[in-house]
């Protein structure tokens, strides 16, 4: 049973990011003309950055952002961080389990504070942008950005150890038959 949850979280989680990496995000950027969203932008936007991207959205564009992209990316990071808190709990043990489970939550968590920032420019829109508004999304963005690619790293790094266990157990026993 818990085999089973594990591999419905993953999908589920895939299914949401796969929705958002090849529909939503694009569509969005498409009606910005081209520029790429915040949740795009690991290492951050500026002031200035912000306020293109919101009146090059437009009303139509902020409104889908906001209600469409963002309930998509307010279930995105609670399943992110579910899949790889339940990969680790699979992949690693001891410290290093309740450590790496932390940065699962830490990310899942920056990530919804980063949506929350986000929200708050689409509402303030264009002319409402402050630069503390828009440095308090970015701080968000960066921090989510970096958590995610250290869990991420983490992930390939116990996958690649489990599959090279599975080797060597696999070559030890075909050596000594």
């Amino acid at each position: 049973m818990k085999q089973i949850a594990f591999w419905l979280v993953l999908a589920a989680t895939f299914t949401v990011y796969l929705v958002m990496v090849l529909w939503s995000l694009p569509k969005l950027s498409e009606m910005a003309g081209g520029l790429a969203m915040f949740d795009m932008r690991p290492s951050g936007y500026s002031f200035e950055e912000a306020q293109a991207i919101m009146a090059a959205l437009g009303e139509g564009g902020r409104s889908f952002y906001l209600n469409t992209q963002q309930v998509l990316d307010t279930l995105y990071p609670l399943l992110m961080g579910l899949a790889l808190a339940l990969s680790f709990a699979r992949l690693f043990a001891g410290k290093w389990l309740g450590a790496l489970v932390a940065l699962a939550l830490a990310a899942s968590g920056f990530d919804l504070m980063e949506n929350r920032g986000v929200a708050d420019m689409l509402i303030a829109g264009p002319d409402g942008l402050s630069v503390a508004l828009v440095e308090a999304a970015n701080r968000w963005t960066v921090l989510k950005s970096g958590a995610v690619s250290i869990a991420m790293l983490a992930l390939v790094a116990g996958l690649l150890l489990a599959g090279w266990s599975r080797y060597k157990a696999k070559r030890r026993t075909l050596t000594y038959k």
